[in-house]
Parts: structure tokens; sequence; C-alpha cells
């Protein structure tokens, strides 16, 4: 089957998708005077907005593509993580987010100096960066290699126009750009799966009898993964876990998503905004990976048509070869604008708070804080590119993500569990405890890549937490009075 061409409507709605950024982000910045305004909005953002930013960033591209990818190549065992991540979502309202407003956190890493002291707030921000950039790296790959299918472009230039509509935007409308931004692309999120959704009912034969006839018998249904075997991380009672501490992790201790959560003006409407996402997100979950089971029924029932060589470019080569002009177009604007929903927000905001206020200017002005907060976008946008582009010799990335993830955030996570459940003093001992935690984690993800040991992936999280709380319990009191003596 040859290439369909993008058409008018196409370009249309990908042009129109990209101006509203634009415009979103000129009105956002233009009379934005320190960072208060740059990262928290001054806490004047509406709930509901709040709640669909959080969903935007949460969704990201690697959802848009990596789920699909995901439910055509395997099942929907994806959905048991979902369990664990709405559960961490009422342990965060109302363990986490008090805390940060007791404070009056700019970001979450400040609780950490309020708590132990400056070395554990450096540690926390720079344990972020890493993990952040390493994780929104494969996000970015994900939605430039759909593009570049859709586009006919290469990797790299896909790679830099989203660089540079990211960088433009934020760089400019800071976080208020960033959240109003993110309402338009929830819901075009919504709007392109739905329709590539039906528009795949209507072609398929057989209608839902032979979708779930063709779909079970492929075991692409499969939903729950009961056992014992420690080495498969699709288990049930695995994935919970991981999708626990990882929810936890990701929304508790990352600054990318939690920054949405600190815009709006009190602990109770924070809470009500993380709680509100449970309900606006399990629906895409299950529009996407509904997706890709009717992909891979469509592709069986019509077994001549090429395949991509890529099975994470399912839906982008069907987008590309199958569906018609106007639809095209609604799935290439999703992808875009999940994409250009970057970190470089959270990224600078936490640089510049937690680091180059503390460490190298302690006295500048606001508006020197300004200026160089709008320069820190520039610079983790090139560097986010260029992560972005070493991607590309991944299949699978929708757990490339959840492995780098689970090497790191397990450190932060105990360190802020420590400092919310226990009275325990600390702070050297702290960092010394994140940096053991993390290479033990990364020695055992590579002794399980190379089939060395038996430990799924899913496991790295759970011990990373566990071993920086105990570490961080043991060592904290010991190593801060040997500093003091």
């Amino acid at each position: 089957m040859e290439k369909i061409p993008l058409g008018a409507w196409d370009f249309a709605i990908v042009g129109f998708s990209i101006a509203i950024l634009l415009v979103i982000a000129y009105f956002s910045g233009k009379e934005e005077k320190d960072t208060a305004d740059f990262f928290l909005a001054r806490r004047k953002i509406p709930v509901w907005a709040a709640c669909l930013s959080f969903v935007a960033t949460e969704i990201s591209a690697l959802t848009i593509v990596g789920v699909p990818a995901t439910g055509y190549r395997e099942n929907w065992q994806y959905l048991q993580f979902f369990i664990g991540s709405a559960s961490a979502r009422l342990f965060i309202a109302f363990f986490f987010i008090p805390a940060f407003y007791r404070y009056n956190c700019t970001t979450i890493y400040e609780f950490l100096r309020h708590r132990f002291g400056p070395a554990t707030q450096y540690a926390g921000s720079v344990f972020f960066f890493i993990t952040r950039l390493l994780a929104s790296g494969v996000r970015l790959y994900a939605a430039s290699l759909a593009v570049s299918v859709m586009l006919g472009w290469s990797l790299g230039q896909a790679v830099l126009l989203f660089t540079l509509v990211a960088i433009a935007y934020i760089a400019f409308g800071g976080i208020k750009a960033i959240v109003w931004t993110n309402v338009f692309q929830s819901l075009s999120f919504y709007i392109a799966g739905l329709a590539t959704l039906v528009f795949l009912l209507f072609h398929i034969q057989g209608g839902f009898s032979e979708i779930w006839r063709v779909a079970g018998e492929g075991g692409r249904l499969k939903l729950l993964n009961l056992g014992w075997n420690f080495q498969d991380p699709n288990l049930l009672w695995i994935a919970i876990l991981n999708g626990f501490f990882g929810s936890m992790a990701a929304f508790g201790t990352d600054h990318e998503l939690m920054q949405r959560l600190l815009t709006v003006e009190t602990r109770r409407e924070s809470q009500k905004t993380l709680t509100m996402t449970i309900v606006a997100v399990l629906p895409l979950l299950l529009t996407y990976l509904s997706l890709g089971t009717l992909l891979y029924v469509f592709y069986q029932q019509n077994a001549g048509l090429p395949l991509p060589e890529n099975s994470d470019k399912i839906l982008s080569h069907f987008a590309t070869h199958v569906m018609p002009s106007g639809l095209k177009g609604l799935v290439l604007a999703a992808i875009l604008l999940a994409s250009i929903d970057s970190p470089l927000g959270s990224l600078s905001a936490s640089f510049v708070t937690d680091i180059y206020r503390n460490l190298m200017k302690p006295s500048g002005t606001e508006a020197h804080y300004l200026k160089v907060s709008r320069i820190c976008v520039v610079v983790f946008g090139i560097i986010l590119g260029i992560l972005a582009y070493e991607c590309r010799a991944f299949e699978g990335m929708l757990w490339v993500a959840f492995k780098i993830n689970g090497v790191t955030a397990g450190s932060l996570l105990g360190v802020f569990l420590l400092g919310l459940l226990t009275t325990r003093s600390g702070n050297r001992g702290n960092v010394v405890a994140m940096v053991l935690s993390s290479v033990t984690m990364a020695t055992l993800l590579v002794l399980s890549e190379k089939k060395i040991i038996g430990l799924g992936w899913s496991w790295l999280i759970v011990f990373g937490t566990l071993s920086t709380f105990v570490l961080g319990y043991v060592l904290g009191p010991l190593l801060d009075k040997k500093s003091q003596a």
C-alpha cells in the first residue's frame, strides 16, 4: 500500500494547533514580572485547568504512541499498573501535598531543605534532572519517530521541530503557557483517540464479535497476569506495586507533574485536582489500549498490508497509509502537541530555585532570576533534543522509559518518604543513601537485561525506595553527627 500524502485539512489542523500554542504563550507571558509568575502562575490556576494540565503531562507522546504499540504487540496487562497508580494519587494527595503547601514551596525539593538540609535538597534536584531528562528524552523520541513516519522527515528534523517550538512557547510563557496549552492538548488527545477508534471499528469486518475472537485468539485481550514468576514485570501484584511506587515517585517527587498541582491556590484545591485526575486519565488509557487491539485485528484481517519494521511506529504507520485526510491530521496534531509538552518549565524551576539561587547568585533580583529561567529553558531544550535523537536504537520505548525511571526514582521517593513518615534527622547521610541505592538499581538492571539474574525491571523502584529509606534512616544521624564533630 502506498503512503497517502497529507492533505490540506491535515496541514490546516496541525498549523492551527501550533498557532494556538504560540498565541497562548504570548498572552500568558507578556505580563510576567518574576519567578512567582513564571513557575507558579501566582497559584491562580483553576482546579479543572490544573487537572487537565496534569493529564496532558502524564499522558505525553509516549502514551499516545507507546500504549497502542503495547496493546498491538502484547495485551492489556499494562492497565494493571493503573490500579497502583490510582492508589498512589490518593496517598500523595493526603501526605505529600499538605507538606508542600505548609512550606510554601516553589519546587518540591525545597521541602527536603526544610526537613533535612541543603545537601538533601541539592541531591534531590540533581536526581530529578537525571531522571526527567532521560525519561523525557524517550518521550520526545516517541513523538519524533511517529511524526517522521507521517511527514516523511528524518528523525533529526522532527526532533529539531519539537525542540524549537517547545523552547519558544515555554521560554516566553512559563507555567501559565504550559497549563493552558495543556488544556488544549488534553482535549486533542481525547478527540484524536476517539476519532481513530471509530474509524477502525468501521474498517474491521465482522464487528465486535470478530474483534473479540481474533484478539482473543492472538492473546491480545489478557488483562490480569497471575502467578509468582519474579522475572515477569507484568504480574498483577508486581504491576500494582510498581504502579503504586512508580506513581508516587512520578507524581509526588518529580517536579514536572507536581508543578501543575502547586499552581492552584490552596492545599484542598491541589488535593482535589490530583484525585480528579484518576477519572480523567482512565478513559484515555482505555481508548489508546483499545486502539492497539483494533490495530492488531485490522492487520490480521489485512495480512497483505505492509507493517513497519519497528512496532512502536504502528499507530503513525496506520495513520499514514490508511487513514484519510483530516483524521490523519488529528492524529498528527495529537502527537505533536503531546511531544511539545516537555519538562523544560520544571527543569528550569528546579535549577533556578534549588541550585542557582542558593549556590551561584543568592542576592540576584527577580528580573535577573526570570532572565536566567528563560535561558535555562533553552539550554535544557537543547540537551533534551540530543538525548531524544540518541534513543533511536531502542524498541519497546514504553518499557525503556519505565526502566530508566526505576534506576533513580526510588532514591527520590525513599528520601521523601523518610521526611514525611518519620522524624529522623539526616542530611549528608541521605545523599549517600540515594547514591548507593541508584548505583545498586543500575547494577541490578544491567544484570537483569543481560539475563545474569532473574529479576523483573518493575522491582527496581520498589527496591530503590526501600533501600534509600532504610539506608537514610540508619546512616543519616551517624554521618551528620560525625560531620558536626
